[in-house]
């Protein structure tokens, strides 16, 4: 496959799950009427509630329950890949589900799982705003990239954005597409979203598809918004901007094999 057409879904996300599914469905079907190879959809799609520990309320077994099944029938109706978002799915600390980022191909079948490696325990510097993730939350311990037909692609999710050690390693693993579902605060994302999302684009010769939550959620949490797509020199292909919107580009991955072979920076690490 020579090019690829990646959607990159913004949600407001609320309290009410079905209500976050009606808006994801409709995203992903304009995205595959759009001609979308590759969806991504927000971190917390299904839900954002006013506490982290919210999220126990739709925590699923690994393999089996309605957000599972949801993400794979709507693979399977578009013929579409999808990286859906984050989803609670049961650790053995039944308080502290991991956030997992699931890959389904066009068959909808599971292709891949990525569990959130880097928990956001910060305070947002200037503001009152503090969040201790790893409350709620069970880290993950695995990168991951998978191989598809347009090749290797790489799931992160949110406050992994800031250490470029994992996505040097799924560069070496083969990473062409990363796929990056996030939710990140205004102050943060105002201040280093774009260009930490370039930075990744840029240092590893890859596409990024950034998929981020936008607005005022319950308890009054505001996320940045900007799902981004950007190419691996930097370029910016599209921006969401605050709206809830679908955005979607296409990919020519032969012109990223060409750019890696004139620009050969990967091949000239030496650590």
């Amino acid at each position: 496959m020579k090019t690829l057409r990646i959607s990159a879904i913004q949600m407001n996300s609320g309290e009410d799950v079905a209500a976050n599914l009606t808006r994801a469905r409709r995203a992903l079907r304009s995205a595959a009427a759009d001609g979308a190879t590759l969806a991504v959809l927000p971190e917390n799609f299904a839900r954002m509630g006013k506490k982290e520990s919210d999220r126990l309320a739709i925590i699923e077994d690994d393999g089996a329950g309605p957000l599972q099944d949801f993400l794979a029938a709507e693979a399977a109706r578009s013929d579409m890949w999808i990286v859906g978002g984050t989803i609670p799915l049961k650790s053995d600390d039944p308080k502290r589900p991991y956030a997992a980022a699931l890959v389904y191909d066009g068959s909808g079948k599971r292709a891949g799982r990525y569990d959130k490696v880097h928990l956001f325990d910060a305070r947002v510097p200037e503001s009152e705003e503090a969040y201790r993730e790893s409350r709620s939350t069970m880290s993950g311990a695995k990168p991951l990239c998978i191989e598809t037909p347009w090749g290797g692609l790489g799931v992160a999710v949110c406050y992994d954005l800031r250490f470029p050690e994992l996505f040097r390693q799924m560069s070496s693993e083969g990473m062409d597409v990363l796929a990056l579902p996030a939710a990140f605060t205004y102050r943060t994302g105002e201040a280093h979203w774009e260009p930490l999302l370039r930075a990744r684009a840029i240092e590893n010769l890859t596409y990024v598809a950034a998929a981020a939550q936008t607005g005022t959620h319950p308890g009054g949490r505001q996320t940045y918004g900007h799902t981004m797509l950007v190419d691996p020199w930097g370029a910016i292909l599209a921006d969401a901007g605050g709206r809830t919107r679908v955005i979607t580009a296409t990919i020519d991955t032969q012109r990223l094999k060409r750019l890696r072979q004139q620009f050969p920076v990967l091949d000239h690490r030496r650590f």
